[in-house]
């Protein structure tokens, strides 16, 4: 493939000519991977529901720590991965990124055949699965220098909003793929439930290896690395000063956050406050809800403006955690699914506007790096709301605490976002 010499996508001509043919090959790619990745991330918010099923013996903290690990080290390996692009090269990036998801697929597909396993040992894979985590910023910042800014709300709402999708996907599929010996007599036995249906979970893990190693060989001979793309860590350190990022970062956490977050505490949830449902069957459709109208979030926001999006969809936020908190007093659970959906869309819609706003506020060099940060800062929600539940459900029998705590974030983020982005003479329209 003929290597890229020359990126401008702001020039109409370029663009239409060259530029676009590139940032879409690119584009292609990089969504399955991002795919992938959050799949790789997500895979113990299921996997862990199952385990005392098949003979383990982990608490109900431990379960919710083993949900939550993978957000902790996301996060923090997603402050890391912001800068990489731009030092080693978007592609090479991306290619090393991937295929380091084997590590935690493996090592969980024969983990998991065990009951003996340690919790160290658990933990040490869930920590590993943050790798998947990290993958979002270094992906988001790559693909940020392809597009032109009137298209980058929609480009980064595809990428990111099918990139979410693979939460959906693991959750949906997994029931499926458990149930069935696809790798029976190759690596590993099955294991009986307490029913006595037999499962195997290590297929959980195991499915996604070979997409994995499929995906990485089209990142190395598909994408490309853009000659002015590449910075130093001091010249994208620069972000820092401005508080702009520190703003944005907060309000990406409040949808972000809540995004995954939710996703990882979800099943888990359910499971503690309705036991009489299997969460696995719905647990799916909250996250699938989320990540299919980020990229409606991205499009609408490139039309109307992404501050006014926001603003009115944190509204919305704060009626369907009210909602959530009613229908779990009432022990309703269609009302309390129903009110979670909504809030799913709510975060989705949210993640696709707020990264519209990046791109307006930040010149291009700087845009990069603040999308990979902001999505860094915001991934702790997948270690915090999980924890939140579990504690405010171990102090309290019960979510609400967790809930009301969302709802004070939201308020305080609805705030920030009129006084800053979107009140009449708010200091950056956007």
């Amino acid at each position: 493939m003929e290597r890229i010499k020359h990126w401008d996508p702001e020039n109409s001509q370029y663009w239409k000519s060259e530029g676009k043919r590139h940032a879409q090959r690119n584009l292609w790619i990089s969504i399955p991977a991002l795919f992938l990745a959050f799949i790789v991330w997500q895979i113990w918010s299921v996997v862990a529901v199952k385990l005392n099923d098949v003979g383990f013996h982990f608490t109900s903290s431990e379960l919710f720590t083993l949900a939550a690990l993978p957000g902790l080290v996301g996060a923090t390996l997603r402050i890391f991965f912001t800068f990489l692009p731009g030092i080693f090269g978007g592609k090479n990036w991306t290619v090393i990124s991937t295929a380091a998801l084997l590590l935690p697929a493996i090592g969980i597909g024969f983990a998991v055949q065990n009951p003996d396993t340690s919790f160290t040992t658990m933990a040490i894979l869930a920590a590993l699965c943050g790798i998947g985590g990290g993958n979002f910023s270094s992906s988001m910042a790559n693909i940020s220098f392809f597009f032109p800014k009137k298209l980058k709300g929609a480009a980064n709402g595809m990428n990111a909003g099918i990139g979410n999708l693979g939460v959906s996907a693991v959750q949906f599929l997994t029931p499926i793929v458990i149930t069935t010996g696809a790798f029976a007599g190759i690596v590993g036995s099955s294991q009986l439930m307490k029913d006595g249906t037999e499962v195997w979970i290590q297929n959980a893990a195991f499915i996604w290896i070979v997409p994995i190693v499929i995906v990485t060989i089209c990142a190395l001979f598909g994408m490309d690395n853009l000659p002015n793309a590449k910075q130093s860590f001091k010249e994208q350190a620069i972000i820092f000063k401005n508080k702009h990022t520190w703003i944005m970062s907060w309000i990406y956490t409040m949808c972000f956050g809540s995004f995954i977050g939710y996703a990882a505490a979800f099943p888990l949830l359910i499971k503690a406050e309705f036991p009489e449902i299997n969460p696995l069957q719905l647990a799916f459709l909250g996250p699938l809800v989320g990540a299919s109208v980020r990229p409606i979030g991205g499009w609408i926001a490139d039309k109307i403006g992404g501050a006014k999006v926001t603003f009115w969809d944190i509204i919305v936020m704060i009626a369907a955690t009210v909602g959530v908190i009613y229908f779990l007093n009432e022990k309703n659970f269609t009302g309390f699914l129903i009110m979670f959906i909504i809030l799913f869309f709510t975060t989705g819609i949210a993640n696709g506007s707020t990264f519209r706003m990046i791109p307006i506020i930040f010149e291009p060099k700087q845009a990069a790096p603040v999308l990979g940060f902001t999505a860094a800062i915001a991934a702790y929600g997948a270690f915090l709301i999980p924890k939140i539940f579990s504690w405010s459900i171990s102090v309290s029998n019960s979510a609400n605490l967790a809930l009301y705590l969302f709802i004070a974030y939201y308020v305080i983020s609805l705030g920030i976002c009129w006084f800053y982005y979107s009140r009449k003479n708010a200091e950056v329209k956007c």
